[in-house]
Protein backbone atom coordinates (compact mmCIF):
# COMPACT_ATOMS: atom_id res chain seq x y z
CA UNK A 1 0.00 0.00 0.00
CA UNK A 2 1.44 3.50 -0.69
CA UNK A 3 1.59 6.00 2.35
CA UNK A 4 -0.42 8.90 2.82
CA UNK A 5 -0.89 11.77 4.62
CA UNK A 6 -2.14 9.97 7.16
CA UNK A 7 0.27 6.73 7.28
CA UNK A 8 2.65 6.64 10.00
CA UNK A 9 6.08 6.63 7.94
CA UNK A 10 6.91 9.03 4.55
CA UNK A 11 8.69 7.41 1.93
CA UNK A 12 8.70 10.07 -0.28
CA UNK A 13 11.83 12.49 -0.63
CA UNK A 14 11.69 15.28 2.01
CA UNK A 15 11.94 18.49 0.05
CA UNK A 16 11.25 21.34 3.11
CA UNK A 17 9.67 24.46 1.96
CA UNK A 18 9.34 27.49 4.28
CA UNK A 19 6.26 30.26 3.80
CA UNK A 20 4.60 32.40 5.59
CA UNK A 21 0.55 32.79 6.80
CA UNK A 22 -1.95 35.07 8.92
CA UNK A 23 -4.21 33.17 10.91
CA UNK A 24 -6.38 34.80 14.03
CA UNK A 25 -4.40 38.25 13.57
CA UNK A 26 -1.04 36.39 13.70
CA UNK A 27 1.75 36.20 11.49
CA UNK A 28 3.36 32.36 11.33
CA UNK A 29 5.48 31.03 9.51
CA UNK A 30 5.07 27.25 8.45
CA UNK A 31 7.81 24.66 7.37
CA UNK A 32 6.18 21.65 5.60
CA UNK A 33 7.33 19.26 3.45
CA UNK A 34 6.26 16.07 0.70
CA UNK A 35 4.03 13.68 2.60
CA UNK A 36 1.89 16.22 5.09
CA UNK A 37 -1.34 16.96 4.11
CA UNK A 38 -2.12 20.78 2.72
CA UNK A 39 2.07 21.86 2.10
CA UNK A 40 1.51 24.58 0.18
CA UNK A 41 -0.78 26.94 1.65
CA UNK A 42 -3.12 26.27 4.85
CA UNK A 43 -6.07 24.25 3.31
CA UNK A 44 -9.49 26.38 3.09
CA UNK A 45 -11.48 23.84 5.44
CA UNK A 46 -8.45 24.42 8.23
CA UNK A 47 -8.79 27.96 8.09
CA UNK A 48 -12.69 28.03 7.79
CA UNK A 49 -12.02 25.78 11.20
CA UNK A 50 -9.26 28.15 12.52
CA UNK A 51 -11.02 31.22 12.17
CA UNK A 52 -14.56 30.18 13.09
CA UNK A 53 -13.56 28.42 16.63
CA UNK A 54 -15.05 29.88 20.00
CA UNK A 55 -13.25 28.74 22.74
CA UNK A 56 -15.97 26.74 25.24
CA UNK A 57 -16.39 28.98 28.67
CA UNK A 58 -14.77 25.74 30.70
CA UNK A 59 -11.55 24.91 32.13
CA UNK A 60 -9.57 22.26 30.24
CA UNK A 61 -7.19 21.61 27.68
CA UNK A 62 -7.58 21.70 23.79
CA UNK A 63 -6.65 19.14 21.48
CA UNK A 64 -5.98 19.33 17.79
CA UNK A 65 -6.42 15.76 15.88
CA UNK A 66 -5.19 15.30 12.97
CA UNK A 67 -2.77 18.05 13.79
CA UNK A 68 -0.32 17.78 10.19
CA UNK A 69 2.53 20.59 10.62
CA UNK A 70 0.32 22.67 12.88
CA UNK A 71 -1.47 25.59 11.48
CA UNK A 72 -4.80 25.15 13.59
CA UNK A 73 -3.16 23.65 17.31
CA UNK A 74 -0.60 26.24 17.06
CA UNK A 75 -2.87 29.35 15.59
CA UNK A 76 -5.19 28.16 18.75
CA UNK A 77 -1.96 28.33 21.18
CA UNK A 78 -1.12 31.17 19.73
CA UNK A 79 -4.33 33.14 20.98
CA UNK A 80 -5.61 31.59 24.49
CA UNK A 81 -1.84 31.41 25.71
CA UNK A 82 -2.93 30.25 28.83
CA UNK A 83 -4.31 27.29 27.75
CA UNK A 84 -2.53 24.06 27.07
CA UNK A 85 -2.98 22.62 23.48
CA UNK A 86 -2.36 18.37 22.81
CA UNK A 87 -1.41 18.29 18.83
CA UNK A 88 -1.58 14.76 18.11
CA UNK A 89 -0.99 13.00 14.27
CA UNK A 90 -0.79 9.27 13.17
CA UNK A 91 2.11 10.85 10.56
CA UNK A 92 6.01 11.05 12.04
CA UNK A 93 7.03 13.63 9.80
CA UNK A 94 4.26 15.63 10.41
CA UNK A 95 4.63 15.59 14.27
CA UNK A 96 8.27 16.54 13.52
CA UNK A 97 7.21 19.50 11.45
CA UNK A 98 4.62 20.71 14.22
CA UNK A 99 7.26 20.55 16.54
CA UNK A 100 9.86 22.68 14.48
CA UNK A 101 6.59 24.98 14.00
CA UNK A 102 6.11 25.41 17.44
CA UNK A 103 9.24 26.28 17.60
CA UNK A 104 9.73 28.91 14.82
CA UNK A 105 6.76 30.98 15.95
CA UNK A 106 7.91 30.76 19.30
CA UNK A 107 4.80 28.63 21.06
CA UNK A 108 5.45 26.88 24.08
CA UNK A 109 1.92 25.77 25.67
CA UNK A 110 1.78 22.56 23.34
CA UNK A 111 2.38 18.85 23.61
CA UNK A 112 3.05 17.30 20.52
CA UNK A 113 3.25 13.67 19.73
CA UNK A 114 1.93 10.83 18.28
CA UNK A 115 -1.17 9.33 18.00
CA UNK A 116 -3.44 7.31 15.87
CA UNK A 117 -6.87 9.09 16.45
CA UNK A 118 -7.23 9.42 20.34
CA UNK A 119 -5.54 6.43 21.38
CA UNK A 120 -2.45 8.12 22.86
CA UNK A 121 -3.86 10.93 23.79
CA UNK A 122 -2.47 12.03 27.59
CA UNK A 123 -5.32 13.69 28.82
CA UNK A 124 -8.86 12.97 29.57
CA UNK A 125 -10.46 16.44 30.08
CA UNK A 126 -10.33 18.78 27.48
CA UNK A 127 -12.50 22.09 26.98
CA UNK A 128 -12.76 21.56 23.18
CA UNK A 129 -11.11 19.13 20.38
CA UNK A 130 -10.81 20.10 16.79
CA UNK A 131 -9.99 18.06 13.79
CA UNK A 132 -9.77 18.32 9.83
CA UNK A 133 -10.80 14.69 10.05
CA UNK A 134 -8.68 12.91 7.36
CA UNK A 135 -11.75 11.75 5.42
CA UNK A 136 -9.69 9.32 2.71
CA UNK A 137 -8.89 6.97 5.64
CA UNK A 138 -12.39 6.45 5.34
CA UNK A 139 -15.69 6.84 7.71
CA UNK A 140 -15.27 4.56 10.66
CA UNK A 141 -11.84 6.29 11.41
CA UNK A 142 -13.41 9.72 11.39
CA UNK A 143 -16.50 7.65 13.43
CA UNK A 144 -14.17 7.06 15.79
CA UNK A 145 -12.06 10.29 16.54
CA UNK A 146 -15.86 11.54 16.82
CA UNK A 147 -16.86 9.13 19.21
CA UNK A 148 -12.98 9.09 21.30
CA UNK A 149 -13.21 12.83 21.50
CA UNK A 150 -16.59 12.53 23.35
CA UNK A 151 -15.12 10.57 25.71
CA UNK A 152 -12.46 12.97 26.48
CA UNK A 153 -14.68 16.19 26.90
CA UNK A 154 -15.40 17.74 29.83
CA UNK A 155 -19.22 18.66 30.57
CA UNK A 156 -20.09 21.78 28.22
CA UNK A 157 -16.91 20.90 25.89
CA UNK A 158 -17.05 21.10 22.39
CA UNK A 159 -15.92 18.94 19.30
CA UNK A 160 -15.46 21.50 16.59
CA UNK A 161 -15.07 19.84 13.11
CA UNK A 162 -14.54 21.30 9.47
CA UNK A 163 -15.65 18.30 6.55
CA UNK A 164 -17.04 19.46 2.94
CA UNK A 165 -20.24 18.40 1.83
CA UNK A 166 -19.58 15.98 -0.64
CA UNK A 167 -17.20 14.12 1.66
CA UNK A 168 -19.65 13.60 4.03
CA UNK A 169 -20.86 16.37 6.30
CA UNK A 170 -24.68 15.39 6.51
CA UNK A 171 -23.43 11.38 7.50
CA UNK A 172 -21.29 13.45 10.10
CA UNK A 173 -23.76 15.58 11.16
CA UNK A 174 -26.05 12.40 11.72
CA UNK A 175 -23.16 10.58 13.59
CA UNK A 176 -22.59 13.41 15.99
CA UNK A 177 -26.00 13.40 17.09
CA UNK A 178 -26.11 9.99 18.10
CA UNK A 179 -23.50 11.13 20.41
CA UNK A 180 -24.23 14.62 21.43
CA UNK A 181 -27.21 16.51 22.94
CA UNK A 182 -26.37 19.95 21.21
CA UNK A 183 -25.03 20.07 17.37
CA UNK A 184 -25.01 22.67 14.97
CA UNK A 185 -23.73 23.93 11.85
CA UNK A 186 -21.79 27.14 12.44
CA UNK A 187 -20.60 28.43 9.26
CA UNK A 188 -21.05 26.69 5.47
CA UNK A 189 -18.82 28.56 3.03
CA UNK A 190 -18.12 26.83 -0.44
CA UNK A 191 -19.29 23.39 0.08
CA UNK A 192 -17.63 23.07 3.83
CA UNK A 193 -19.50 22.73 7.19
CA UNK A 194 -18.17 24.01 10.03
CA UNK A 195 -19.78 22.03 12.93
CA UNK A 196 -19.57 22.65 16.67
CA UNK A 197 -20.95 19.64 18.94
CA UNK A 198 -21.59 20.04 23.07
CA UNK A 199 -21.43 17.77 25.31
Amino acid sequence: MSEHYYSRTQKVESDPKFWDYKLRNFSFRFKTDNGVFSKREVDFGSRLLIESFMMPDVEGHVLDVGCGYGPIGLSIAKEFNNRIVHMVDVNERAIQLAKENASLNHITNVDIYESDRLLNVKDAQFAAVLTNPPIRAGKQTVHDIFEQSYKRLVPDGELWVVIQKKQGAPSALEKLKTLFSDVETVDKTKGYFIIKAKK
